[in-house]
């Protein structure tokens, strides 16, 4: 097969991914909350900024290499943490750890992962990046970061913009609870698509692992517990900016804050000694009412000009990649794409995925006559940003 024909854009992809797993997968992961307006938003503004081409560069090569956080890298972007990863695609966490540690690239694993850390201690290689929905309980924080340390973590990403549960309406319509509850037109559609129910039967039905984990230490510890939704809402908590100070202290590597949207938070979250800001809007699967992720990245540049930015939200290529980093962003975090890639095909997807975004930066950055990432934003058409 030869997948820079048949696959040349994450659109092919997504395409592929929805034929070959179910319905109730499908809309998982690639739903968002309301009307889905501000996952448009975050689609149209960054498609709105433009570069100016340029003629006659004369031969040249293109260097997509970036340092990040002290950390050398051949591309400026990584797989971004996916909440229930496994459901995507039997095995889906570890075939994307393995492939990202292969290209030498971050991977994120969620808190709400399907696996626990110590399953991926072997297929992360240098490049784990783990990501904490914050434990209500202070004992079971400490805990968590003790296992992400020990099992070759070396950086923490903290989400901060779910204080609340969102609605994500067609994920809701899908029946789909988590960790899935099998009905009828569940089973029917598993039974369309058997290589994905025979490999998840074969792996297991995908449970949030971690969370099960302190969701059973809480049952043991107390009479008052109650299990109202899934583990992960038995144990998160609604953090504070203290919590976020308690963090500091107990994580001794680099801390990252995701789901930033306003300059003054990063500003302050910067005076706490946090070492670089997510610039995120969850991808439009919390909120529908807010702004395009890319409209807060300028400001935040300009309230924290000298950390380390990492952007998401809307990404779909190589293009949208530069975009960002033109923006003033350090570093981009791709979480449904590389989640269509391992679901349309499987262990092949994600080093296709990987060598399609690097190819696309590089055809476009030639366009530009860009050399190097660092002159990207003097290409910027002035008037078409946010």
């Amino acid at each position: 097969m030869d997948l820079d024909t048949r696959f040349p854009a994450v659109s092919d992809l997504r395409a592929r991914a929805r034929k070959r797993v179910p319905h109730f997968v499908f809309e998982y992961l690639d739903s968002s909350t309301g009307r889905e307006a501000q996952s448009a938003r975050n689609r149209a503004r960054l498609q709105e900024i433009q570069f100016w081409p340029s003629i006659l560069e004369g031969k040249f090569d293109c260097d997509t290499s970036t340092s990040f956080l002290g950390r050398d890298y051949p591309v400026p972007f990584g797989c971004a943490p996916v909440g229930m990863s496994g459901i995507m695609w039997p095995r889906a966490e570890k075939i994307l750890s393995a492939a990202c540690a292969k290209a030498g690239i971050p991977y994120g694993m969620s808190t709400v992962a399907t696996v626990l850390p110590e399953t991926l201690a072997p297929t992360i290689g240098d490049q784990g990046w783990f990501q904490m929905y914050m434990p209500s309980k202070p004992e079971f924080r400490a805990d968590m970061l003790t296992r992400a340390k020990e099992n070759g973590f070396h950086t923490l990403i903290v989400t901060v913009d779910t204080p609340f549960e969102s609605s994500r309406e067609r994920q809701r319509r899908a029946n789909l609870t988590i960790p899935p509850k099998v009905n009828l037109a569940m089973l029917i559609s598993m039974m369309m698509h058997p290589a994905w129910t025979i490999g998840t039967l074969q792996e297991g039905i995908p449970s949030l692992k971690l969370c099960e984990d302190y969701a059973n230490r809480l049952k043991a510890q107390s009479k008052d517990y109650h299990s109202l939704g899934h583990a992960g809402h038995v144990i998160r908590g609604q953090p504070g900016w203290d919590d976020i100070q308690g963090l500091r202290d107990l994580w001794d590597g680099p801390m990252l804050v995701k789901g930033v949207q306003k300059g003054e938070d990063a500003k302050r979250l910067v005076g706490m000694g946090i070492d670089a800001i997510w610039v995120s809007n969850h991808s439009g699967r919390q909120f529908d009412g807010g702004p395009a992720s890319i409209s807060c990245l300028p400001a935040i540049r300009a309230a924290v000009p000298d950390t380390p930015l990492v952007f998401d939200s809307g990404v779909m290529g190589g293009l949208d990649i530069l975009r960002a980093l033109a923006l003033g962003a350090d570093f981009v975090m791709l979480g449904r794409a590389f989640h269509y890639a391992v679901g349309a095909l499987g262990e092949k997807g994600p080093p296709h995925l990987i060598k399609m975004l690097r190819d696309d930066m590089v055809s476009n950055m030639g366009q530009m006559g860009a050399r190097t990432l660092g002159d990207l934003s003097a290409r910027l058409i002035p008037e078409t940003m946010p």
